[in-house]
């Protein structure tokens, strides 16, 4: 027997692409605004001309608005945007996909967007939204949440929300600073996303690659010590997963230990651990930070990570991975991956 949505595409076959085609127009709308209608055209490959079209109906709908800066979503926009997420996740087979991979990984949930991360930057901002919606409903009041650093996991940082009935949580860097960009250092974010909830944060300021002898002395540091004992604590962790030889280069290793991590098949990294295909560790750095033993205790993880470049990993990581992780990724990177896991 045909399902309602079944029926639906069978009577009228072409309102399936409208209503997704609007869905879009209008959630990229809502996700850039305030956005004129050429900047729409280009981010959603459609002409002008079609989005005028489109956009004026909307616009009679009320469900969108226009200003001297451009176009906005109404409330009765975003409404819609809310109520019709399930339905249009089930008819372009996101919904499927999403378990097909939950099976695949072996993990608690998989969210996947629409979109495809490498050709559209509203895709971030989604994996963003999907990733604080899930961290709104699940975090408690006392609880203490780990940061790693990385552009999707400051994607974020926008949609946390400030809940009278969420008291006293506490964000903690998970691990010290990496590379050249502050903006993406975990210290920033914990910062940031303590900010947005008008919550506590504690912050890392040490190197996070350190030489035998530094890392030991570091150890006995009461601000170390300290921050080992909110690791040990945790009741949530946020975090990326990194291709090895990016984490590697981002690192400043020297040609030697790119070397090394070639030869030994290293293909993901995570919290200083390197993995191999196999989900094997091949190789872990000295680091202050959160460890794997840390986070395979936390009751709440959530992975983000998107991308052409991401999939090995990804599934180099999984192998591994605890099990209670939510991951959320794109709709081009979870096919992907869905294909090589088949």
């Amino acid at each position: 027997m045909l399902s309602t949505h079944e029926a639906q595409k069978k009577l009228l076959p072409e309102m399936c692409q409208l209503l997704l085609t609007r869905y879009r127009i209008l959630q990229t709308v809502h996700l850039m605004q305030p956005i004129g209608r050429r900047v729409l055209a280009e981010t959603l490959k459609m002409t002008e001309r079609e989005v005028r079209k489109e956009t004026e109906i909307l616009r009679e709908q009320v469900l969108l608005e226009s200003d001297k800066s451009g176009m906005l979503c109404t409330e009765d926009g975003l409404a819609v945007i809310e109520q019709l997420q399930e339905m249009v996740y089930e008819w372009t087979g996101l919904t499927h996909l999403a378990l097909t991979l939950k099976e695949g990984l072996g993990v608690q949930s998989v969210i996947v967007v629409p979109g495809n991360y490498d050709e559209d930057e509203t895709v971030l901002t989604l994996l963003g939204k999907e990733a604080a919606k899930h961290f709104n409903e699940s975090i408690s009041s006392g609880q203490i949440v780990a940061v790693t650093g990385g552009k999707t996991v400051a994607s974020l940082a926008q949609f946390l929300e400030l809940d009278n009935e969420r008291q006293n949580v506490t964000f903690v860097a998970a691990r010290g600073g990496i590379g050249h960009e502050m903006q993406m250092q975990a210290n920033t974010l914990v910062a940031m996303f303590a900010a947005k909830m008008d919550a506590q944060y504690r912050t890392l300021f040490l190197p996070e690659h350190l030489s035998e002898q530094a890392y030991q002395a570091m150890l006995t540091e009461p601000m170390v010590v300290d921050m080992m004992k909110y690791y040990d604590q945790s009741d949530c962790v946020i975090h990326g997963i990194g291709s090895a030889e990016e984490m590697a280069i981002r690192r400043n290793s020297s040609p030697d230990d790119l070397r090394i991590l070639e030869e030994k098949g290293a293909v993901s990294e995570a919290f200083g651990y390197y993995f191999n295909a196999d989900g094997e560790i091949v190789h872990r750095i000295r680091t202050i930070g959160i460890q794997l033993e840390q986070v395979k205790k936390c009751n709440n993880l959530i992975a983000v990570a998107a991308g052409k470049q991401k999939v090995n990993p990804i599934l180099s990581y999984f192998k591994v991975a605890p099990k209670q992780t939510v991951f959320i990724t794109d709709e081009a990177t979870a096919k992907a991956i869905a294909e090589s896991l088949l």
